[in-house]
């Protein structure tokens, strides 16, 4: 055995040879180990599954190492794990050709995932040799250069049959049992409160459902106990959807303490956004259950748990360190996330000055635009990732890179966009910068003007100094966990909508994709060519109640302007005409129009949540495929909220891929249109009825129904009381095969008509098919002409050029071919062809066939024309169309898989006569 190390890792555990199909295995009493080096770990937990090499196995594995971690409570890294499960399983599935072994073990540290494949032959690294990434370009290989940038530890292990690629992913450490107190403040120092605080108190059960629903819940959410008991908590919470961050739902209520902001829908149809705090709790019984606490968002201080700042000792400052300024400013222990972060800053930012209200922007990666992340006294759900520029442009955030200080804001109106219409008269404002560079800006704002001075503003700039640089910090770490998220994201986009041609299918992907995770509702416009009007396809809302109401909105508005340009460009006539519908309900109730308020008001409700969930901001996409615009992707947020640019970005990359996915269905819809309908023209368009012959056709073709089969067939009158029909068989399928198809079944019916016998009509469309040149294709046929009897029978002349014989079935059961085999068309020039004449007699039947009929296969065996003339020997006193569906369903019963070629059956049966 060769073992293969990465510089930097570990040794790989030894791997049996073996896996069974998904398996997980809890360990018990007696613990794994996994040696590493001089250190061991336990394995606490272990799960296993193999997958073929066939590309769906890919989005499986995803499926298996996702649910493995998140059952193991490990949401940290899910992310990372599947992007590095995805692309080793892929390297093994898709381009080694072989099955994927995949293993995901649990220890103390972490998780550690293994990938084997049985291609052991591919870049074999040496173990004291710098390690040669390959290309980023190339279609393969980019597996360990993840692993490298991804894992703490990872590492190869070669075999004379395997390789096995396996990687360590640590879990962040988390802080367990902290409490924290405030000290004891005078009653004129406490939060103020906006008349009585209501605090709404809910239980949720083990399954996350609404077991207890408190008065003030009522009159918060406006709904009764009784209508929310029972019912998932997630059916209600507007939780933030952000790939790659934060904690989710489900995650939220499993852990033992969580505080933290999200929004509650209430039965107006309005998500109000609240402060929470979570304990989880078990019962006499052993039974767990979550209790939360949830008061509006501006009065989140009467819940949120103050941080304890390190007391000073003032007689012995000067014997100690003194003491770190941002711990001193932002409290000890600072949050970990960025939320929290700026949250806690911009309350520390507003009590150390005293304030109103603080807030908080965030610059972009250019520096001209920043963005609201953070504020306190502020409507901050209306302003939340709202973005302004900084230098040039309406609404500019002229102080945003030297400390500013104004008096009084109506004196200089605009001069901070963040404050217009809240009341603010005086603001310091402060940069945040880390190394000379603009990173974020930092404001303080008062109701009263006058306030501040410059020395307000050092101070404020020294505590942003302080702080500048951990706030740097934690929102790379942020932008670093979206990005991870992202290209999850974007991988099981891609998977799915690779997944279908279906062009209905792809605009319901597209939609679900981006709701609720990009946005709360979603739009699709298609344009069908150039010359035609956007046109509204899809609809959807994350609360399927107002997606009518959106769609009726919508279709009041002029459509989207197909601009190709990248990236999104706001649209406000959907929130604009929210508004207006939302101000004309309102009057209405009100009576100061539309007649009396009882007539009017049973539909204020649903028009007033349609009008908020389309009042936030809309955003457009363009879907440009084949440099056309196809279409336009509309994302829209509720009342008052804005997208973060990351959103918008990755919303970007989406559409790209979403176009062209609906492009490709697109054509693949239209091929397939064409197909068929070249199909149906090369078949005829009806049977005639012939006196004294019953006549039966059944015809299937096979594949996808985007190509054109070879097989046809054809019943026509020849002259009074004769009737021409042919059934024949082009090689190959395609545009060629139909340009033989065609030729032949219109050249029939000419020479047939001219009065031309069987064979003479067979040799001139032999030479027909040779001038076709290298377009030209053999042909099987059997042609024959009928003329029914006043005696009740019908004679036959027919020519079998190399088809399969016709079968004739007797009153008494026998089968025989009714011709012989004669050479096919379209090989030689000099052809001599001759007919032979057949009688039916009342009750008899003549069978005609293609080859997919007789050479259906399953596994080894075929059915043949010995097992065609047996299920024939059945149809005795049968009608015509009976014996054709007979011999349709032994054919399809004969094998369970799909037929890979067309069939056509032709039945000709004489009837016998009535008896009186």
């Amino acid at each position: 055995m060769t073992t293969g190390l990465i510089p930097g890792g570990q040794p790989p555990d030894p791997q049996p040879t073996g896996m069974p199909q998904q398996r997980r295995e809890p360990a018990g009493h007696e613990a794994l180990h996994v040696e590493e080096g001089s250190s061991s770990s336990v394995i606490t937990a272990r799960a296993a599954a193999s997958f073929e090499p066939v590309g769906r196995s890919v989005a499986s594995a995803r499926s298996f190492v996702r649910d493995t971690l998140q059952g193991w409570g490990f949401a940290d890294i899910v992310d990372d794990a599947v992007v590095l499960t995805s692309e080793l399983v892929t390297n093994a599935v898709v381009h080694a050709g072989t099955s994927a072994d995949v293993v995901c073990l649990r220890t103390g540290e972490g998780v550690r995932i293994e990938v084997a494949d049985r291609y052991p032959e591919r870049e074999v690294p040496l173990q004291e040799a710098a390690v040669t990434m390959s290309s980023p370009d190339r279609e393969g290989g980019r597996g360990l250069q993840l692993c490298a940038a991804l894992a703490g530890r990872w590492g190869v292990e070669y075999t004379p049959t395997h390789k096995n690629v396996w990687f360590q992913l640590d879990l962040p450490e988390r802080p367990v049992g902290t409490r924290t107190a405030g000290p004891c403040l005078p009653a004129d120092l406490l939060p103020l409160a906006d008349g009585r605080v209501r605090v709404a108190v809910v239980q949720i059960d083990r399954a996350g459902a609404i077991t207890a629903w408190s008065e003030d819940a009522e009159e918060l959410f406006g709904y009764a106990a009784e209508q929310v008991t029972g019912k998932p908590l997630a059916d209600l919470a507007a939780w933030p959807h952000t790939p790659g961050t934060g904690t989710g739902i489900a995650e939220a209520l499993r852990l033992s303490r969580w505080e933290g902001t999200y929004g509650i829908r209430g039965a107006n149809g309005r998500v109000t956004p609240v402060y929470a705090s979570h304990l989880r709790v078990r019962d006499t019984g052993g039974e767990p259950s979550t209790v939360c606490l949830l008061v509006r968002d501006h009065e989140r201080a009467v819940l949120q748990t103050p941080s304890r700042v390190p007391a000073s000792d003032t007689n012995t400052a000067s014997d100690t360190p003194s003491t770190d300024p941002f711990e001193v400013f932002i409290g000890s222990p600072a949050p970990d996330d960025l939320d929290g972060l700026l949250q806690r800053t911009v309350e520390r930012a507003r009590d150390m000055l005293d304030g109103d209200a603080a807030f908080l922007l965030l610059a972009t990666d250019d520096e001209t635009e920043l963005e609201v992340r953070a504020s306190t006294g502020l409507p901050s759900a209306r302003q939340r990732f709202a973005r302004v520029p900084v230098e040039a442009g309406p609404g500019r955030y002229g102080s945003a890179r030297m400390p500013a200080v104004h008096d009084d804001l109506a004196a200089v109106p605009g001069a901070v966009p963040l404050l217009n219409g809240t009341g603010m008269r005086s603001v310091v404002t402060v940069p945040l910068k880390v190394e000379g560079r603009l990173t974020g800006s930092l404001g303080v704002a008062a109701e009263a003007p006058g306030r501040y001075s410059n020395e307000e503003a050092l101070r404020l700039q020294f505590a942003a100094d302080r702080i500048a640089l951990a706030v740097e910090s934690a929102r790379l770490g942020e932008l670093e966990r979206l990005r991870r998220g992202s290209l999850s994201f974007l991988v099981e986009a891609s998977d799915l909508l690779a997944g279908t041609l279906d062009r209905d299918q792809t605009l319901a992907l597209m939609a679900q994709m981006t709701v609720p995770t990009l946005a709360t509702w979603c739009a699709v416009y298609t344009i069908a060519d150039q010359a035609s009007e956007p046109y509204l396809s899809y609809v959807l809302h994350e609360d399927e109640d107002l997606i009518d109401g959106i769609k009726s909105l919508l279709s009041k508005v002029p459509p989207p302007d197909p601009v190709p340009t990248p990236g999104a460009r706001v649209w406000t006539a959907p929130g604009e005409l929210a508004h207006q519908a939302a101000l004309r309900t309102s009057m209405r109730s009100l009576g100061l129009s539309a007649g009396p308020t009882h007539q009017v008001t049973p539909g204020i409700g649903p028009t007033l949540a349609t009008a908020a969930a389309l009042g936030g901001e809309t955003v457009v996409l363009p879907l440009v495929a084949r440099n056309r615009v196809i279409g336009m992707l509309t994302l829209g947020k509720p009342t008052d909220e804005h997208f973060r640019q990351e959103i918008l970005e990755l919303a970007e990359d989406l559409s790209r891929r979403a176009a062209l996915a609906l492009d490709n269905a697109r054509l693949y819809s239209e091929r397939t249109a064409i197909s068929q309908s070249l199909q149906r023209s090369l078949l005829p368009p009806g049977l005639p009825q012939i006196d004294g012959v019953e006549v039966e056709v059944i015809y299937r073709a096979a594949g996808e129904g985007n190509e054109v089969g070879g097989d046809f067939y054809d019943l026509f009158p020849i002259r009074d009381g004769a009737y021409g029909f042919a059934i024949g068989d082009v090689c190959g399928t395609g545009p060629n095969a139909a340009a033989v198809t065609g030729l032949a079944r219109h050249a029939l019916r000419l020479l047939a008509r001219e009065g031309l016998s069987g064979p003479a009509v067979l040799e001139r469309l032999n030479s027909a098919i040779l001038d076709e040149g290298a377009r030209s294709r053999f042909l099987t046929l059997l042609y024959g002409e009928l003329r029914p009897r006043e005696d009740g029978s019908a004679e036959l002349k027919v020519v079998c050029a190399g088809h399969p014989l016709p079968l004739r079935l007797r009153q008494d059961g026998t089968v025989e071919p009714a011709a012989e085999p004669q050479p096919l068309l379209g090989v030689i020039e000099d052809l001599e062809l001759y007919e032979q004449t057949v009688t039916l007699d009342p009750g008899d039947v003549l069978l005609c066939v293609t080859d997919g009929v007789t050479e259906r296969r399953e596994g080894s065996r075929m059915l043949g024309d010995d097992g065609l003339a047996d299920v024939l020997t059945t149809c005795t006193g049968l009608t015509a169309g009976a014996v054709a569906a007979r011999i349709m369903r032994a054919v399809e019963r004969f094998a369970s898989d799909a037929p890979s070629d067309d069939m056509a059956i032709l039945a000709m049966r004489v009837p016998e006569p009535h008896k009186d």
